[in-house]
């Protein structure tokens, strides 16, 4: 009982509240500095980014296809979501045509196409830039289509190469640019629109756009990737060839995201990933073919059942300005 007499004292350091106000606050910013610091640095933030659901995602997707890529009269539906773990797959229908579409999972971005870089892509060998055709089939008219990123270099590079192709056949096959790609940006996309519509009102001054298109168009605006730009030089380049400005841009305003949905719905149904790509006759060359004048115009000659007298003519054997691909 004795031990209670021997009291411990411990004396603490005084503290003026007030004379050290500012020495107190002071270290109270400081700690929560170090905070900020720290949460920022290792991402272990408290509040985090909304996440929204699959179906609150393809409600979203829908409503954006229908209220900016199709025309008026006509909708998208919604056929299901899938969880890809980091995205959702979204499968839409169209006009009898189920075409997937993907998107982030907080709904900011719209993906049309998606490519697993997890996975490694079998790359075809290169072959002699003078290749025979194998396998496909001869045609009384032939079914030519070139697909395009209409802003991929060379992409531009195998349209100017195909253009003089075109307007040599057009009469004696069916030539067509497909464009299934945004990936350089909105320019690229209205681009396509632009094109895609031009071959359904002008398809015979099509080939003198596209002729014209590297020099007067994708010189001028392929770095400011600018929609006025785009837009501008198009409409200049539509005039200087006697397209009907009007009509065109009618049918961007009201069927470009048809006729665009359309064509990545054909690259699609065909595997393709790499811009520029030949199909022939429902056969898909690929990316590897020569992309000379000459070369393209051999190609598509030796699809005819009985080739027209227009095969005997010579094009430029120059080999396309920009090599290798996009995709």
């Amino acid at each position: 009982m004795g031990d209670r007499g021997n009291a411990i004292t411990i004396r603490l350091p005084s503290f003026n509240f007030k004379t050290n106000f500012w020495k107190f606050f002071s270290i109270i910013l400081l700690l929560a500095l170090v905070a900020n610091v720290y949460l920022n640095v290792t991402g272990r933030m408290i509040l985090v980014s909304h996440e929204a659901s699959g179906d609150e995602i393809g409600r979203k997707v829908i409503d954006f296809i229908n209220n900016n890529l199709v025309p008026s009269g006509t909708s998208a539906s919604l056929v299901s979501v899938k969880d890809m773990g980091t995205y959702y797959e979204i499968l839409t229908s169209y006009q009898g045509q189920q075409i997937p579409v993907y998107a982030s999972k907080d709904g900011k971005f719209l993906f049309l196409q998606a490519i697993d870089m997890s996975k490694p892509i079998e790359r075809q060998v290169e072959r002699e830039s003078q290749q025979t055709p194998q396998e496909i089939p001869k045609r009384d008219r032939p079914i030519v289509e070139l697909y395009i990123f209409s802003y991929c270099p060379a992409g531009v590079s195998a349209l100017n190469s195909f253009a003089p192709v075109g307007k040599l056949l057009s009469t004696k096959a069916d030539m067509r640019v497909k464009f299934f790609s945004d990936m350089h940006g909105e320019h690229e996309l209205q681009q396509s629109k632009i094109q895609a519509c031009i071959q359904e009102v002008e398809p015979e001054k099509y080939w003198d756009y596209a002729t014209n298109f590297f020099q007067d168009v994708y010189s001028k605006c392929r770095t400011t990737r600018d929609l006025g730009c785009d837009m501008n030089e198009s409409i200049s380049l539509m005039k200087k060839v006697g397209i009907d400005v009007e009509k065109v841009i009618k049918c961007v305003e009201e069927r470009g995201g048809e006729l665009y949905m359309k064509d990545v719905s054909d690259a699609q149904r065909y595997n393709l990933r790499f811009s520029p790509s030949l199909v022939i006759n429902d056969v898909a060359v690929g990316p590897n073919f020569d992309r000379s004048s000459e070369g393209i115009k051999t190609l598509v000659c030796s699809s005819f059942t009985a080739p027209p007298e227009e095969c005997s003519q010579t094009l430029s054997t120059s080999p396309s300005v920009s090599a290798g691909s996009c995709g």
